[in-house]
This record gives structure tokens, sequence and C-alpha cells, in this order.
């Protein structure tokens, strides 16, 4: 089987050409900027061409601490221990925080980033949806 060689380079400058301009219309992906906040949101929304992702800086975050939360000192000891040997790059497990309403699983994540933010802590928040 031969291959016409001038045909498959001529088809294969017509591409590039076809992708340069589709690229031209994609919106740019950017750096985070990490020090513009110590949280983040993940935000989607669609596109022409598919999803349009980027980290949303968090301006007005939660001023509460560790020593504000009451009545929940072992999951707090055992959160905050493990918070600090992720920052300090030791050994840490992945935690996932379970209860009712109000029980104060967001506020010790949001006291817990309050407290490690200076070592390099930072917070995505992510949709459910």
């Amino acid at each position: 089987m031969l291959f016409d060689t001038k045909a498959i380079q001529r088809l294969a400058e017509r591409a590039e050409t076809l992708l340069a301009r589709v690229e031209g219309l994609l919106p740019r992906a950017t750096e985070p900027d990490w020090d513009a906040s110590i949280a983040f949101r993940w935000r989607r929304r669609p596109t022409a061409f598919g999803w349009q992702s980027w980290l949303q800086p968090v301006r007005h975050r939660s001023s509460i601490s560790l020593d504000d939360l009451q009545n929940i000192d072992e999951p707090k000891r055992l959160i905050e221990r493990n918070t600090r040997h992720f920052v300090q790059g030791l050994p840490a497990n992945n935690v996932l925080l379970t209860g009712s309403r109000g029980t104060g699983k967001s506020s010790l994540i949001k006291a817990c980033l309050n407290a490690h933010a200076a070592e390099g802590l930072r917070l995505i928040e992510v949709d459910k949806a």
C-alpha cells in the first residue's frame, strides 16, 4: 500500500492550523495565586468546549480558633495532631468527618486551617454537585 506523503503533509499542516485556531478560543488555564487566600472554592461552568474550572479565593473567612471549640476535645485533638503531621510532612491520614448538622465539623476544619495556615496549609472546598 502506497501513501501519498505530500497529501499527508498537507493534511497535517491543515490540522495544525485548525488546532491553533481552536486553542485560541479556549480559556487559558491560570496558576492559582496561593498567596491570595488560605481557602479556595473549586468552581466549574460549562462552555462551548466543555467545562471551565478554576480556584476562587475565599475573601471573607471564619476567624474561629481551636480554643473556641467546646465539648469536642478528643476529635479536636486527633484532627489537630493529624493536620500538624500533614503540614510537617510526617505520615498523616485522610479524614472523613461525619455527624449531624451543627455538631462542629466545618468549624473544626476552619479552626485547623487558621491554626496551620502560616505553615502553608490551604483548603479547597469542592461542592457535592
